[in-house]
């Protein structure tokens, strides 16, 4: 019965890891493993795509823990551990699209500043710059530039702004509404104050990413020779954990667990640069009651 049980163990441990491994290369290979036109549908596959990964990753962690150790909370822990993983994974990665996109922004706010001595109106700028925004922005500013032919330019920007959603994109939207509703005296030199003020946030924010590289790499080294610390120990003097095998000592484990976990999570946040709140949203059209 007992190798009955074992070898279940085994294949559902074998085949989440098998798709965990494919979520993986679809991912790296920026594809959905479900896909629809459907809005609602698309939303759906990239809930389940994510969720899958999650799963994919924390049930094997969760199984290799307590395989290893027999330690309940341990394989609790580690089944966290894999969950939030693609979320801190994400967090790394979310600087990097982030200083992209504020140079997206400041790019293209100095096209519409060169296009507009030129173009006829700020519309007809806006139209110009839409096959030549930066990648990170690109579709959005086709959309704007689409709309701009069925709606009022101030509604458009709006709606622009809402979909870069970043705080420095309100500063050039609020710019050139300002400019679509009123007339606006030297926006050209405006819109390329805006645009170095941009470029300025960047730097400043490489600025102290780098300087914190410090931090990060104090927890990444802190973090392996734990981990490598207790393998050692599990592989080669199995008699030294073992007061942790009774519940006081599985207790005794959770404390130590927990305050590793929450001084990670308190570095990580002291790493943070929290953004400023956005103050241009669309305002939605009021129903008025009788």
């Amino acid at each position: 019965m007992v190798d009955i049980v074992n070898a279940l163990v085994l294949a559902v441990l074998g085949a989440v890891a098998g798709i965990g491994v494919l979520l993986l290369v679809a991912g790296l290979r920026d594809r959905r493993v479900l896909g629809s036109s459907s809005p609602r549908a698309g939303r759906f596959a990239v809930v389940f795509d994510r969720l899958a990964l999650r799963v994919a990753l924390a049930v094997p962690a969760a199984l290799v823990a307590v395989t290893v150790t027999r330690w309940t909370v341990l394989a609790v822990v580690a089944f966290g551990a894999a969950w939030w993983s693609p979320t801190w994974w994400r967090g790394r990665g979310g600087f990097a699209r982030e200083l992209a996109l504020v140079e997206a922004i400041a790019t293209w706010t100095e096209q519409v500043r060169d296009t507009l001595a030129a173009a006829n109106g700020l519309e007809h700028a806006i139209g110009a710059t839409a096959a030549l925004a930066p990648t990170p922005i690109a579709g959005a500013v086709e959309r704007l530039a689409a709309r701009t032919d069925y709606e009022p330019l101030p509604d458009a920007l709006r709606r622009f702004a809402d979909e870069l959603a970043h705080p420095m994109a309100d500063f050039i939207v609020a710019a050139l509404v300002i400019a679509a509703e009123k007339e606006a005296r030297d926006l050209g030199s405006l819109l390329g104050s805006l645009a170095e003020a941009a470029r300025d946030e960047a730097r400043m924010r490489t600025r102290v990413w780098v300087g914190r590289a410090r931090s990060r790499s104090a927890i990444r080294i802190i973090v392996c020779v734990v981990v490598l610390f207790v393998l050692g120990l599990l592989v080669f003097n199995r008699d030294y954990l073992k007061p942790y095998d009774s519940a006081s000592g599985q207790f005794v484990l959770l404390v130590i667990l927990a305050t590793f976990g929450a001084s990670f999570v308190a570095m990580d946040r002291i790493g943070r640069i929290q953004m400023p709140q956005r103050f241009i949203v669309r305002r939605e059209p009021e129903v008025v009651g009788r």
